[in-house]
C-alpha cells in the first residue's frame, strides 16, 4: 500500500465539479488522479509515436 500524504491542491469550483463528475462511486480522488495521469502518459506516447512516424525519424535494420 502506498504511503498517503495529505496535500491540498487548490482548484476552481468548476474544476472541482468536473472532477467530481468523473469520479466513480467509491473511487478516491487519488485513484481518479492516478487514472488521469496514466491516460495522459498514454496519450503523450501515442502522439510522440505518430509524430515520429510522420517525420520518418526511424532507422531500418539491415536484416
Amino acid at each position: 500500500m502506498a504511503m498517503l500524504a495529505n496535500k491540498r491542491i487548490p482548484v476552481t469550483e468548476s474544476v472541482w465539479v468536473e472532477l467530481s463528475g468523473l469520479k466513480s462511486a467509491g473511487q478516491t480522488y487519488s485513484d481518479l488522479l492516478e487514472e488521469m495521469i496514466e491516460d495522459r502518459k498514454k496519450a503523450r506516447l501515442f502522439r510522440d509515436l505518430e509524430r515520429i512516424e510522420e517525420e520518418d525519424e526511424f532507422a531500418e535494420f539491415p536484416w
